[in-house]
């Protein structure tokens, strides 16, 4: 597990680690330096010509200290310093200093176009504001000519925050942070402005980290290790039995993706209820799969008796996947909220019913959560107000249980929080501080950086690609956190941990498939591949 910090986070541990523990500031400027050189001599020779482009603050320090230490192994340096000399940071103002001293040359803008090195150090993480004047102009400048780009902790231009270009960014080939990944360079568009990262382990002290505890996390190959055990006496009742209620008449394509998938992640049994339509396709199918059907025209008789035993079977329930969105779908979604007593995973069509029923409740024809600077979501007070958005969540949260678990995509979780896609892509942190306030179930939002959020707990997925971008992949999503839960793992574990398996074994497909011809079905059939390693 690692952690992925903010601008104010990022300030924090660097603070601790200067006033708190008596780590001098030149001396991590120094490392990172040195982090920066090591990254770049994997591709350079002594025939380039390399140009430190420099702002005032402390990462145009790690600018010049870099360029330093390059001009005295032999390379050809220059320093280019944009900005204003009377902002200029203490530290930045000694490594300036010290360049000077050795002869290293001080470029100006006239000459940029005779470097095919850029070394990108004029912003930070601590920028806040839109680029403009000089900066602009020198960075686009930058992004038009023929250079290879090394940008210092993040491409400047990017918000730290939440990856947002701030009216223009250096489109770098390599990005070199320090310490921690950062929010802004998982995000998009930050992710794609960063090029190659290196997350170089700097000097800051594992106490800072503590001292600060960031919000948001995420998972490396290493984690697989929190895969549930099998027991070496078990048997298929040891490792649960997962109930995926979906797929309409004409619809069992997604109950197939998502029962498959499940039995691939190591359930022990799972059993498909579904349209008595879907029987024959479905056993054909999957013959592995129990099978149960409802019929439409007996629903309330099937409600009184066998629907309830159905899920009195279950450790884990999904609902949605290609379930319609029938007055049979919604009484069916009703029942399974009302008498679940395992854990219950909503997904798909059974968002959008929710959604509808949230709209009949509080009819709202325009949420105002997300406009105006005065409601930005800040702090746990203002992710509160907002009489609309706070009723619609009110109710939601009422008709839920605690840990049920939702995996809307954009527009889904746009329906059910009833305001438009573009608000909750822009503003992807803030809607994931919306969805936890005041409750405890489970999201995961679904893009191409998947959020999972649970009250003050943050993961952020770094797996997968933009292969996975097709019909049935979030089907398959639902089956590996079922099947997850079913072995034993408490439900937000489960989603984080399957997320992050539902992209690594996309990222196996995509390799083998291409990202143009991948299908969900690759995805489930790349899971043993990923799991074979794990369990290695």
């Amino acid at each position: 597990m690692k952690f992925a910090v903010n601008s104010d986070e990022m300030k924090k541990i660097d603070d601790y680690s200067i006033h708190d523990f008596g780590i001098p500031a030149l001396d991590l400027m120094e490392q990172a330096a040195k982090a920066v050189v090591a990254v770049m001599e994997k591709r350079m020779n002594k025939t380039d010509h390399i140009l430190a482009v420099c702002g005032s603050g402390n990462n145009g320090g790690d600018g010049v200290a870099a360029g330093r230490i390059l001009y005295l192994q032999g390379y050809h340096v220059a320093i280019l310093f944009i900005g204003d000399e009377n902002k200029i940071s203490d530290s930045m103002k000694v490594q300036l200093e010290m360049a000077k001293r050795i002869g290293i040359p001080m470029e100006n803008r006239s000459k940029l176009s005779e470097y095919n090195i850029i070394i990108d150090s004029i912003f930070g993480v601590g920028l806040t504001r839109p680029v403009t004047g000089e900066y602009e102009e020198v960075i686009n400048e930058i992004n038009q000519g023929n250079h290879y780009v090394y940008s210092v902790d993040l491409p400047s231009g990017i918000s730290a925050n939440d990856g947002k270009v701030m009216q223009v960014a250096i489109k770098a080939d390599e990005t070199i942070t320090f310490g921690h990944n950062k929010l802004g360079l998982i995000l998009y568009p930050g992710a794609e402005y960063a090029g190659r990262l290196t997350i170089a382990d700097t000097c800051f002290p594992q106490i800072a980290t503590d001292q600060v505890e960031p919000e948001f996390q995420y998972y490396e190959p290493f984690d697989l290790g929190k895969l549930p055990k099998r027991k070496s006496n078990g048997h298929k009742g040891s490792f649960g039995k997962v109930l995926v209620i979906a797929g309409s008449e004409g619809m069992s394509g997604a109950a197939y993706l998502s029962a498959k998938a499940a039995y691939r992640t190591g359930a022990g049994l799972v059993k498909i209820l579904t349209s008595k339509a879907n029987r024959l396709i479905l056993q054909t199918l999957l013959p592995e799969a129990l099978f149960s059907a409802y019929d439409e025209d007996r629903l309330e008789e099937d409600r009184q008796f066998k629907l309830l035993q159905e899920l009195d079977w279950a450790t884990v329930i999904v609902v949605g996947p290609g379930l319609g969105l029938t007055a049979t779908a919604e009484a069916l979604l009703e029942l399974v909220i009302g008498k679940a007593k395992v854990p219950l995973i909503i997904d798909a069509d059974a968002i959008t019913l929710l959604a509808r029923k949230l709209k009949s409740i509080v009819d709202v024809k325009e949420n105002h959560l997300f406009k105006g600077e005065e409601t930005k979501i800040e702090n746990q007070e203002k992710q509160g107000k907002g009489v609309e958005g706070r009723e619609r969540w009110t109710a939601l949260t009422s008709m839920l249980k605690e840990n049920t678990i939702l995996t809307p995509h954009l527009l889904e979780l746009a329906r059910l929080m009833g305001l438009s896609v573009s608000e909750v892509s822009d503003n992807l942190v803030d809607t994931g501080n919306q969805c936890s306030y005041n409750n405890k179930l489970i999201y995961a939002i679904k893009d191409a950086r998947t959020l999972v959020v649970q009250e003050s707990k943050r993961y952020i997925n770094i797996s997968g690609n933009n292969g996975m971008a097709t019909g049935g992949s979030g089907d398959v999503l639902t089956g590996i956190i079922a099947a997850l839960i079913a072995q034993g793992m408490k439900e937000y574990e489960a989603v984080c941990l399957g997320v992050y398996l539902h992209g690594l074994a996309g990222d196996v497909a995509a390799r083998e498939k291409g990202v143009y011809s991948l299908m969900a079905s690759d995805i489930i059939g790349s899971l043993e591949v990923v799991l074979k390693q794990a369990s290695e």
